[in-house]
């Protein structure tokens, strides 16, 4: 298993982190199996989707803002209830196959770390598992 040092910068902010992820899976030498992405923190995420245009993440970004915004009215009084919900909504993990040594992913697609309650030091996990 490896971990994944991230540094986030801003409050909300999802982070590229696709070819973090590949260099791994190579790392490995595993030609097929699953490769799982977790993220231990209830205030943050993993999610995988378009990364070709920063427009969509940035789209993402701003709408889960607007249907769960900071300054909502919570009971959790910590100030970052809307992080807790987003992470709910996110996830904090993802399993991607490994096919011929490489993520199975579509055209498109990017793995993203998703920060809610930054700026923080974060950890991720990615283990990959032959099979």
């Amino acid at each position: 298993m490896d971990q994944v040092n991230i540094r986030t910068k801003k409050r909300t902010e999802l982070i590229d982190m696709t070819s973090t992820v590949k260099k791994i899976v190579e790392k490995t030498g595993i030609k097929s199996g699953v490769c799982y992405v977790y993220v231990p923190h209830t205030t943050a995420g993993i999610t995988i989707n378009e990364n070709a245009d920063p427009s969509v993440a940035d789209d993402i970004r701003t709408h889960l803002n607007k249907l769960v915004p900071s300054g909502g009215s919570y009971t959790h009084t910590e100030g970052n209830a809307d992080a807790h919900i987003k992470s709910t909504l996110v996830g904090c993990s993802k399993t991607i196959l490994v096919q011929n040594g490489n993520l199975l992913l579509g055209t498109w697609q990017g793995i993203f770390f998703c920060e809610f309650d930054g700026p923080r030091n974060r950890r991720v996990y990615v283990k990959v598992i032959a099979g």
